[in-house]
């Protein structure tokens, strides 16, 4: 059954404080044209620059996401995010008048009621999913961090958290679908340590925090001075007390496991930055910003990839990325000059490995020492050469409307003669890609032995 791509009726705005700058901002959803995706506008700044809200463009996720471009940011999106993506909306357009969204109450609800109220509407662009096709891992283990995707039919999250803190201890939670979201989830609001707000506060940080728009967890024997300290930098007049929930001034819970349950929120606003949505199941240990954004960066790859077998290879393989009908769809070279035969691994703007079978019926034997038959060297370098191109040309929408000119290749090595019969492996790794110039270094093989290396550069160029 097909599913459809949704924006917003209509506008709405909300007006509040930012976490952390203390700043207040007025946020507007807008609706947004089928292919649009999430973008926020600085509205504020002159032209107010757009800046899409995905993976490429996060630039800071030390306290929650931050997302920029050319000197413009917003930060603290994941909430809005979460809210967006709870109601499986793909297009919208987010207008802000500051720097960082508003907090609101610290989770998502606020976000997702005003949403909800503005109505949502279907577009004509068919929705596309990320299919998780095997288990996908990753971990941190100096962060203590460990996530799994494994394969669903649909998209679902398991959390799981254990802060050594009495009053926290394990905590665990369960998504089955979005459709929980705004339920089980999305009032979940964003929490911390007492030790952590007075060190934040210390910092510059949290200028916009009070006790109304997060849970302050600390332990009940807390010395007093730690507690007037707290009154005294948020300039609270009324005592404060601890629990034995370990909640300041015993604030009740919305949902018995909050907290895990706002890890789940947050990690639905930073996947959300993926640009499509996820068939998968998501086993999250103890994950944040951090590690849910490079998790992303992953998976973002793996979607790319998807995409181009989707555009090139008309049969999947699971040995072979892209066969030779799809890199003649991507390379301008044919015969005798194609000297590429298959892509067996891929990922993009990172690496690729790619086959060459050298026979000899090859053109180049019947001239390069006769009788003693060869593979010219040139032209294991040039065949390196164009497995990197298909890699530098497919970091564009449309490659086939672009060529890969190398200007220099440096360091080159050959190590062992390449003869008739042999398997040539091309592996090239991406060195750097800036304004369309390339850095690559490339190694070629004959089963494990190093045949030829070297370093090429370069230049992406429109047709």
């Amino acid at each position: 059954m097909k599913e459809f791509k949704q924006t917003i009726k209509g506008e709405i705005s909300y007006r509040g404080v930012g976490l952390h700058s203390g700043e207040t901002s007025t946020i507007t959803f807008k609706p947004a044209n089928e292919d649009s995706g999430i973008v926020f506008v600085r509205t504020d700044l002159e032209n107010s620059p757009e800046i899409p809200a995905d993976i490429d463009h996060v630039i800071d996720i030390s306290r929650g996401t931050t997302i920029g471009i050319n000197g413009a940011s917003v930060a603290t999106i994941e909430h809005v995010m979460a809210a967006i993506k709870g109601l499986n909306i793909d297009n919208i357009r987010i207008e802000v008048t500051g720097s960082e969204v508003p907090v609101a109450d610290g989770s998502a609800i606020i976000f997702l009621e005003l949403l909800k109220k503005v109505g949502i509407e279907k577009q004509k662009a068919e929705r596309e999913y990320l299919e998780i096709e095997e288990p996908i891992s990753f971990s941190a283990p100096s962060d203590n961090v460990d996530i799994v995707i494994v394969p669903s039919n649909d998209f679902k999250v398991t959390f799981m958290v254990d802060y050594q803190q009495n009053a926290l201890g394990t905590q665990y939670t369960t998504m089955q679908s979005l459709e929980d979201f705004e339920k089980d989830f999305a009032s979940a609001r964003t929490f911390c340590f007492l030790h952590e707000i007075i060190m934040l506060k210390e910092a510059g940080l949290i200028k916009g925090g009070t006790l109304d728009n997060a849970l302050v967890v600390a332990n009940p024997q807390t010395p007093q001075a730690e507690i007037d300290k707290l009154r005294e930098i948020f300039n609270i007049e009324e005592d404060i007390t601890i629990g034995s929930d370990g909640m300041l001034n015993h604030k009740p819970l919305r949902y018995h496991n909050e907290f895990v349950r706002h890890k789940v929120l947050d990690l639905i606003g930073d996947f959300a930055l993926l640009g499509v949505p996820i068939k998968g199941h998501i086993l999250a240990a103890r994950s944040g910003h951090k590690t849910n954004v490079e998790l992303v960066k992953k998976l973002r790859k793996l979607y790319k990839k998807q995409q181009l077998q989707a555009i090139y290879q008309k049969k999947k393989s699971s040995d072979v990325v892209f066969d030779i009908n799809a890199i003649q769809k991507i390379l301008p070279h044919r015969y005798p000059f194609l000297l590429v035969d298959k892509i067996t691994e891929f990922e993009a703007g990172e690496k690729i490995v790619g086959i060459k079978n050298v026979t000899i019926n090859e053109q180049f034997f019947q001239g390069h020492f006769p009788g003693h038959p060869v593979m010219p060297g040139v032209l294991i370098v040039e065949a390196m050469a164009q497995t990197g191109g298909i890699m530098l040309l497919n970091s564009y929408d449309d490659p086939e409307n672009y060529v890969a000119y190398f200007a220099s290749i440096n360091n080159v090595k050959f190590r062992k003669p390449v003869l008739p019969g042999d398997t040539l492996r091309f592996e090239l790794t991406v060195i750097s890609i800036k304004r369309g110039l390339a850095k690559m270094h490339g190694e070629a093989y004959v089963g494990d032995t190093k045949v030829t290396e070297a370093d090429f550069m370069a230049k992406i160029i429109k047709k």
